[in-house]
């Protein structure tokens, strides 16, 4: 699936390359399901940081089976597998993978669900152990909780020891989504902050995650609890916002800034060890992925129009097979 011209999604086309050439160092993997996320929806529109040539092949995370393997890679043809393919090439029917970017897909979780786990659930691990600290008996608030980062924050934070988790929802329907996934409490985007503050007692909360930003950002820092942390996780508001840094000096709280890619493309063997983490949580059934909002391949564009305009729950995917 290639993106030819930068003018949104509808720009995306099919077509028809050779398949990548395996060697010693990659596996070649025929793939299921390819995750769906805001970045793809920003390249196509020319908005994301990484700015490739054109044409290019977005998508960045697959489920699949493995076609062939080096030796010594620890796969073998006919494993399930999820893997990353970094920023951009994995719309496509076949891809390369590195074996440091590539895990065994739980019989727990199905083809569609691996494709929408890597990328927000290793995000938000990431979040919530290297940047926010999350202890045992914090409460955690989630912007955005319908969302795919929202989902796996919610279903993640009670198993490294949250107690509480407070869904802010824009409509009944995700609501509902959100409650069957467990949150403790479920807040609307109208008056979330006065709810927040009657749900704590008016104590507030320990960790805030937020991949929306825009004009909710100054009340999530005064809905902190002192000691509080904001863990900021992208923009889907498209607004950037100002921190007044002494509401964080007023309540000790902090501001953290969370860059998963960055982090592990500085050494990719971190992955491995997210990886060991999340792994023993999915294959006994304590962690369960929602399963996604799914798109026959050739929907692309729609799948990211939908994202675009808030019109699906959880994460979005592409099937292939």
């Amino acid at each position: 699936m290639m993106v030819t011209a930068l003018d949104g999604p509808r720009a995306l086309t099919a077509v028809e390359i050779d398949d990548p050439v395996a060697d010693e160092t990659t596996l070649l993997v025929d793939v299921h399901a390819v995750g769906v996320s805001f970045p793809d929806l920003l390249l196509t529109q020319d908005r994301y940081q990484y700015k490739p040539d054109l044409p290019f092949v977005l998508g960045g995370e697959v489920a699949g089976i493995v076609r062939s393997a080096p030796d010594g890679s620890g796969f073998s043809p006919g494993d399930r597998v999820v893997g990353l393919t970094g920023v951009g090439g994995a719309m496509a029917d076949v891809v390369a993978l590195s074996p440091d970017s590539t895990f065994p897909l739980p019989d727990t979780v199905s083809m569609s669900g691996g494709a929408a786990l890597l990328f927000n659930y290793l995000t938000v691990h990431f979040a919530f152990v290297h940047r926010g600290r999350l202890e045992k008996g914090d409460s955690v608030l989630v912007h955005g909780a319908a969302g795919g980062v929202g989902t796996a924050a919610l279903t993640l934070a009670p198993n490294l020891g949250a107690s509480r988790t407070i869904a802010v929802v824009s409509s009944e329907e995700k609501a509902a989504y959100v409650r069957s996934l467990g949150a403790s409490d479920v807040v609307s985007t109208d008056n979330w902050r006065d709810e927040v503050h009657a749900i704590t007692g008016g104590r507030g909360v320990d960790v805030v995650v937020d991949p929306v930003g825009g004009d909710r950002f100054t009340d999530s820092i005064r809905s902190l609890a002192t000691g509080g942390r904001v863990l900021v996780m992208g923009f889907t508001g498209r607004d950037i916002p100002s921190v007044k840094v002494n509401r964080l000096l007023l309540k000790n709280a902090s501001v953290v800034g969370v860059a998963w890619g960055s982090w592990w493309a500085e050494d990719p063997g971190r992955l491995s060890s997210q990886w060991s983490e999340l792994a023993p949580l999915l294959a006994s059934g304590a962690l369960t992925v929602p399963e996604p909002t799914v798109y026959p391949f050739e929907a692309a564009a729609d799948a990211l129009l939908d994202l675009e305009h808030r019109r699906t729950v959880g994460k979005s995917v592409l099937t292939l097979r």
